[in-house]
């Protein structure tokens, strides 16, 4: 089982030829409303990928909070530790363009709420194979779930910020994009990021879009698997995908190099979709595009 101790957010979704500078109007040519959030987005890509999934966070008693549960729950997650409070839900602003790329703003709403896992939180966490951690949380609950989880933590640096030493202390595979590990160490080489990064954490994969993932350990060389190439129409949560179908692959035991094939694969298939948790493959979907 994957355990996902995070954000889940209203994705409010504006579609344009070209993303808007500072003080500019575009007209866009489509608008979607779209459950979505980094952790109720790996919990969904967890559970289309093949595995019981767990999502641990909150929602408000808004409009939209009857609809994120319903969304989890219809692609198998187990919503009984999702808590409903009162005031709004998380809700993201996105703009996607026509090459696939998009600038998000995030409001927190209910995920601001959550300090720390409950006993009852972690009891289930603690019977997962996984625990998978994201950044929108406020960062007290993050660093609580991390240090008192008893299981791997893999942590998603995203929004990236400060990483506190106690967290790192606790994570057991980091996952950034290469702009956020170049945030994280300072050093915009990937491979020299990586380096960077295993004097934090034991393990760590760096994203890297088209050009696929880089993976290093503290033990062992690096591995960089490619990336399959496709035509983007949206890249919204790729990487949320990535990482949910990664903990799946892991979590069953499969090889290094087979679960970032996995995790990359099911990226690819993610892209080619608008939306976030609309865009995610089923365990059938990524196992016949392997194959």
């Amino acid at each position: 089982m994957i355990s996902v101790f995070g954000s889940a957010n209203m994705d409010l979704v504006a579609y344009t030829a070209v993303v808007p500078g500072r003080g500019e109007t575009v007209t866009g040519h489509a608008f979607r409303t779209i459950p979505g959030g980094k952790g109720a987005n790996q919990a969904v890509a967890a559970a289309r990928a093949g595995a019981a999934t767990c999502f641990v966070g909150a929602v408000g008693d808004d409009a939209f909070g009857p609809v994120m549960r319903d969304t989890l729950a219809g692609a198998g997650v187990d919503v009984s530790r999702l808590r409903v409070v009162p005031g709004s839900s998380g809700i993201a602003h996105i703009v996607v363009d026509d090459d696939g790329g998009n600038s998000i703003i995030v409001i927190p709403g209910a995920n601001g709420t959550i300090t720390a896992p409950s006993d009852e939180d972690l009891a289930v966490i603690d019977r997962s194979d996984a625990l998978l951690l994201q950044l929108e949380l406020p960062m007290e609950a993050v660093v609580a779930a991390a240090r008192r989880a008893r299981v791997p933590v893999v942590l998603t640096p995203a929004p990236v910020q400060d990483l506190p030493r106690e967290l790192l202390g606790a994570v057991d595979l980091i996952v950034p994009n290469e702009h956020e590990a170049a945030a994280i160490t300072g050093l915009a080489d990937p491979e020299e990021a990586l380096k960077a990064l295993l004097d934090l954490v034991p393990e760590a994969v760096i994203t890297l879009g088209a050009e696929g993932a880089l993976y290093g350990a503290r033990t062992g060389r690096p591995l960089r698997v490619p990336a399959v190439p496709v035509r983007a129409v949206d890249t919204t949560a790729a990487g949320d995908t990535f990482v949910g179908a990664l903990a799946v692959a892991r979590a069953e035991g499969r090889p290094q190099e087979q679960a970032l094939r996995f995790a990359a694969t099911a990226a690819a298939l993610s892209v080619q979709r608008p939306g976030a948790s609309t865009s995610m493959p089923t365990r059938p979907e990524i196992e016949a595009a392997l194959a």
